[in-house]
């Protein structure tokens, strides 16, 4: 009996013990610096590159096509250009990247359209990294700075661009205000993160509050808003031409979920090659996202897109 007992008793005890470490090695938002080390710690062991790619953000999955895991992160890139009309911009266009992570979007939107990207992150080593993965030539640059406290003259681009990066700002209002205030008159703010649902309106079950204490402790959140919260921020700040579209992309990037664990199984030595460390720090993240595939398929996470002008 207690042979037949004995492995069951074994895999419980490894899933306590990685229970333990995720709640141990829970990453909580303290400050600006605990994202740039948490961002510093993804980029120096390559984990999320070798499984993600060069795009440290959801794919656009079209309504009832198949689509390859990174192809979808690259689509997205050019469904969000297309959707805010960045790509009405002509060549030379001066765009801001707001949390440029190691530079896959900065890539596209210079590759692609032509234009003169400068990308920002509060990360030196993902500042590093990026400019490893810029070809020469290519017209993009990078600088380790705090989207909080941007340090260019009002009206510097013709368009600001951010994806997936306000929800790790602690006051989105001054998120809002420095980037509108970068934007010269009738630029175009063309922006993609992670929302909540309207949580004065629907008020959050006790189950559903112990997810977003996780969703914010495990990857370095303050805090979440409300797309209508976030649009009505924009909409109000003094450099916005007031006439701001949002709308929620759930359906089309909520598949990333899923597909960023099968990723793991897919390129198994990405993660292999790396050493046995990086399996369970691989392990580590799943529940995790599971939590935000949960949270985005029930509606509590929405995934807000906005375009305004300037």
């Amino acid at each position: 009996m207690f042979d037949l007992l004995f492995p069951f008793f074994l895999l419980v005890l490894f899933f306590l013990l990685l229970s333990l470490i995720w709640r141990i090695k829970a990453r909580k938002y303290i400050s600006s610096s605990t994202v740039a080390s948490a961002y510093d710690a993804w980029t120096q062991d390559k984990l999320l590159e070798r499984l993600w790619g060069e795009h440290i953000h959801l794919g656009f999955y079209p309504s009832g096509k198949n689509i390859d895991f990174r192809k979808a992160k690259v689509k997205f890139v050019h469904e969000l250009v297309k959707w805010s009309g960045l790509d009405k911009l002509p060549k030379g266009s001066r765009i801001l990247d707001v949390g440029c992570g190691i530079g896959g979007s900065s890539r596209i939107l210079a590759e692609y359209y032509g234009f003169n990207v400068t990308g920002i992150t509060i990360s030196p080593a993902q500042v590093k990294r990026a400019r490893e993965l810029t070809p020469n030539g290519l017209n993009c640059h990078f600088q380790v700075m705090d989207a909080l406290d941007l340090k260019f003259e009002d009206g510097s681009f013709d368009a600001v661009w951010s994806v997936e990066a306000g929800a790790h700002m602690n006051d989105k209002t001054r998120f809002a205000d420095e980037m509108l205030r970068t934007l010269r008159p009738n630029g175009y703010l063309a922006l993609a993160d992670w929302n909540s649902r309207d949580l004065e309106v629907y008020p959050p079950s006790f189950f559903e509050k112990l997810v977003l204490k996780q969703l914010l402790e495990q990857w370095v959140h303050p805090n979440f808003i409300s797309i209508s919260e976030f649009g009505n921020i924009l909409r109000s700040n003094k450099n916005s031409s007031g006439r701001v579209i949002s709308e929620n992309w759930n359906s089309y990037t909520n598949p990333s979920w899923y597909d960023s664990i099968i990723e793991g199984i897919r390129r198994p030595f990405a993660i292999l090659s790396l050493g046995p460390f990086a399996i369970l720090k691989s392990i580590r993240e799943i529940p995790t996202i599971l939590l935000m595939n949960w949270a985005f398929r029930k509606g509590l996470m929405e995934f807000g897109v906005y375009k305004c002008r300037g």
